[in-house]
């Protein structure tokens, strides 16, 4: 048995190109675009270490994947295993089977790699427990261990552990987002627990952060909780916001959002911001310098009458689910850097209706804010921020 495979082996080898450990080396030192190297070893041996810049597609999942790593027949494809057999049935396999035209097996693999020295990445090590909790997003190409590293090393900031900051916590918690401060003042009233799912009725009456707190740590140990039982003001956003890498802005009024703008385009950190009413809600997301800001889309707030408030209008109860959930999923896209942000974009819902709307919304090149480049914000100028309120008249968005 053994002899036949020797000999089946080498018939390959004899049809399959090779290439050597140090052209490879020097063709992901250019960042050649044209050339892709993927790793068809199993899991477990990827986990151990890999090449960097190299895409992995395990032997048993070639045929189903090996489009997203390399969808274009003709370009070079390069493959690599632990010691250059199992890539070579591979290229066979791509070549004879799925009509590639240009694949090569790395000669000697990565033990021949390893020897000469070229470098290793050795990935962020899980424990058992970890890899079972993330194993869904694990089996996602577009997530995988390195992305679920990047959740785990990830911080965002909710502002609000009400109505849209409940189901964002959770999730997010639950997606493994390793610190997530939680800014709020108030504490939790019965009518609070229509729609703000993270609370219970055994907390009534405790600051809505301690009791977010708790649901978090019981949902995934992994998650380290920090809280801020305050409200966001101009004293104190500074230092607050400073060091995480996305706020999600569920407030409920316009002077905090205002001031919220300033502060994270001078800081360069994205907001996902989302808002509702009675049976609508809206959606986009507010990432410097590469779309609008929140002033480029509000120059100026909607005088009281128009902008009434959750309490004055009510809501229905699951609809801050459902735009909690749509925030959710815009911070992982950002953590990630997968799929298309909501920037530039206001996605509208219409719950009564079930309709999503999106609009296109563009960054004003008069505006304030965003106009100026952040070194050009002075620390002073956002030191006294304007007078908020004043300029807001109060107005609330519910």
């Amino acid at each position: 048995m053994a002899t036949n495979y020797q000999d089946f082996l080498s018939k390959i080898k004899e049809q399959i190109p090779e290439v050597d450990p140090t052209e490879v080396e020097a063709i992901l030192q250019s960042d050649d675009p044209s050339a892709v190297v993927v790793d068809v070893r199993e899991q477990q041996e990827w986990d151990e270490s890999h090449i960097p810049g190299a895409k992995h597609v395990p032997r048993g999942y070639l045929e189903q994947r090996i489009g997203r790593a390399a969808p274009d027949l003709d370009q070079r494809v390069i493959l690599y295993c632990q010691s250059g057999n199992r890539s070579a049935i591979a290229a066979k396999t791509l070549i004879d089977e799925l009509g590639y035209t240009n694949v090569e097996s790395m000669n000697g693999g990565i033990t021949l790699w390893k020897q000469r020295n070229f470098p290793i990445t050795i990935p962020f090590q899980y424990s058992d427990a970890q890899r079972i909790r993330y194993s869904r997003h694990m089996l996602l190409p577009e997530v995988g261990p390195g992305g679920q590293q990047r959740l785990l090393e990830s911080k965002v900031l909710l502002l609000g552990a009400g109505g849209l900051g409940a189901p964002v916590a959770l999730y997010l918690a639950a997606a493994g987002v390793g610190k997530i401060g939680i800014v709020d003042d108030d504490v939790v009233d019965a009518s609070n627990l229509q729609r703000q799912v993270i609370h219970s009725t055994e907390t009534i009456g405790e600051p809505k952060v301690e009791s977010a707190k708790r649901t978090i740590e019981k949902l995934n140990p992994d998650v380290d909780v920090v809280t801020y039982n305050t409200r966001i003001n101009a004293d104190n956003i500074m230092e607050i916001i400073e060091g995480y890498d996305v706020i999600v802005d569920g407030v409920d009024n316009f002077p905090t959002r205002y001031l919220l703008n300033d502060a994270t385009v001078r800081l360069q950190i994205p907001v996902v911001s989302a808002s509702i009413l009675a049976f609508d809600g809206q959606l986009t997301v507010f990432k410097p310098y590469e779309g609008p800001c929140y002033r480029c889309l509000y120059p100026v707030p909607p005088p009281a009458e128009l902008a009434p408030s959750c309490g004055e209008n009510g809501v229905l109860g699951v609809l801050p689910g459902t735009m909690g959930l749509l925030q959710a999923t815009e911070v992982l896209k950002l953590i990630l850097g997968i799929g298309e942000p909501l920037v530039g974009r206001l996605m509208l819902y219409d719950a009564l209706a079930e309709e999503f709307t999106n609009l296109k919304i563009r960054r004003d090149p008069n505006c304030p804010i965003c106009s100026r480049e952040p070194d050009e914000i002075s620390e002073d100028e956002l030191g006294v921020f304007p007078d908020y309120e004043a300029f807001c008249g109060g107005v609330v968005t519910g």
